[in-house]
């Protein structure tokens, strides 16, 4: 059985503290078990974090650079070791393990132009003699606190972008697949990072409210639950931190009537099921407008109940959810949306047992908007099916609804879609595309209860929420330069 411990100051950090089970959700079975920090575990390691993040933010930029570049080298080397890891513990197949580590890499290579990130401005002779110029300086210690779902990629949304500003960074992971972030520290230190820049803290509630009680830390950073990052926000901004604060999401795809049928049930099928739906980006509700339904749902059926479910090392689609709550969480809400009028089209409720926590694709049609399926966040491989009359309709139902993350549209209409893009209340807009996160030289985030803060994460706005800006005013006498016999300017 695994044990897995702190990585403080370049080393595996272990303590007397509580300890909780980490299970493989295929199986149900323990595989390992994690220390949980206390308040005393974080402020050691913001100490170590404070001690390194000065020499490292003094570092010249091109050093920096280097080590980013070392860092994109050994990840891209080492992606299968770590989404086997991914796997075992979160439960996600290999192929979808690989591909958001994938995603973490690009985060890292747009780093790798750290140097052209982090310029300022220059203004010569804004009035006699005298220049201005900006320039961006880290922050200090800065922390993350990440989720289950993407236990490399959030992470690595967070700490190299900090860590190429400057920072130093204090990591809190999930404490339900905490293994990842252990190798993501090791391997950054390995292509150069100086040990206690990057500093990795198990644990749970406790460790949380540690890092945002903490003096020494400056921002926090955060991707999970609507509720929990309300109180993150809340609680950061009382103790008079930066905080970006990503929240839930219920990511609707509108079709239609003119949309290649056939795509968007394929987009919607992956989409929806794709990780077992626990994405924040996932489709979970399609909008079919103008009749169109009928003739999706046929397709979206058809290729749902095709999809091979099982353990995620295995040549399968789909693996399980992460814990035996979330699964019966989600079973609850398809019997809940059944009890409450909509069509079980596809039932994947035959799946569950005692052995791994797994849940088949599960697809309800002719849901409405007082539905508990359409109002909460299911986070499981649940999609439902709404039908709107018009563009107008779809428009109104998404703006109603309470969170802001992403939607798509499938249409061949360039007009609907500019007009639907430029309306629609959504951070992120897809068209014909199902799941539109932004590259890493765009900023990722939602509107609306998907979002607390200003900030959106990596990309630009992440640069400068990890950055605070200094603006130089200087003059000079003429005198200087006439003695050192410059001509006078004309």
């Amino acid at each position: 059985m695994t044990h897995i411990a702190h990585h403080i100051g370049g080393a595996r950090i272990t303590t007397d503290a509580l300890r909780q089970p980490v299970v493989d959700p295929a199986t149900g079975q323990q595989i390992g078990e994690v220390e949980l920090a206390d308040a005393a575990l974080v402020d050691r390691a913001v100490a170590t974090a404070q001690e390194a993040a000065g020499p490292w933010g003094g570092l010249s930029l091109t050093k920096r650079q280097r080590v980013m570049f070392d860092y994109r080298t050994l990840l891209l080397e080492r992606v299968d070791e770590l989404a086997a890891v991914i796997t075992r513990e979160h439960g996600k197949t290999l192929d979808d393990a690989a591909g958001e580590i994938q995603r973490g890499i690009e985060v890292v290579e747009h780093l790798c132009s750290a140097p052209d990130l982090l310029k300022g401005g220059h203004s010569e002779q804004v009035s006699t003699g005298v220049d201005i110029h900006s320039a961006r300086h880290p922050l200090g210690v800065v922390a993350g606190i990440t989720p289950f779902n993407f236990p490399a990629m959030v992470p690595m949304w967070m700490f190299p972008v900090a860590i190429a500003c400057g920072n130093g960074f204090i990591l809190k992971p999930s404490e339900r697949d905490p293994s990842a972030s252990l190798l993501l520290a090791q391997w950054f230190e390995e292509a150069g990072l100086p040990p206690g820049v990057l500093n990795v803290v198990q644990g749970g509630r406790e460790a949380a409210e540690a890092i945002l009680a903490h003096q020494g830390i400056a921002a926090v950073s955060f991707v999970g639950s609507t509720p929990v990052a309300r109180s993150i926000y809340e609680n950061g901004a009382r103790y008079g931190k930066r905080v970006q604060a990503l929240g839930g999401a219920k990511n609707h795809m509108v079709v239609m009537p003119d949309a290649d049928l056939d795509a968007a049930a394929d987009a919607a099928v992956s989409a929806a099921f794709g990780s077992a739906g626990q994405r924040c980006m996932a489709v979970s509700a399609v909008v079919a407008v103008g009749g169109v339904g009928a003739e999706l749902v046929g397709r979206i059926t058809k290729r749902a109940a095709d999809l091979r479910i099982g353990a995620g090392d295995q040549d399968v689609d789909m693996g399980p959810m992460i814990t035996r709550e979330a699964r019966d969480r989600a079973v609850h809400l398809v019997g809940t949306g059944v009890e409450q009028g909509a069509e079980l089209e596809l039932d994947g409720r035959d799946l569950v047992d005692d052995e791994g926590f797994f849940l088949g694709p599960c697809l309800l049609t002719d849901v409405r908007p007082d539905m508990d399926v359409y109002r909460e966040e299911i986070f499981g491989p649940v999609l439902i099916v709404l039908d709107a009359p018009t563009v107008d309709d779809a428009l109104q139902l998404i703006d109603d609804n309470p969170y802001g993350n992403g939607v798509a549209i499938f249409t061949e209409s360039g007009g609907v879609a500019r007009e639907f893009q430029r309306r629609v209340s959504a951070g992120m807009v897809g068209v014909n595309v199902p799941i539109p996160v932004p590259l890493s030289f765009y900023s990722f985030g939602g509107w609306d209860d998907s979002l607390f803060g200003s900030s959106h994460i990596y990309g630009p706005e992440g640069v400068a929420f990890y950055t605070r800006g200094k603006v130089v005013t200087t003059r000079w006498t003429q005198t200087d330069g006439l003695q050192m016999g410059f001509a006078p300017p004309n």
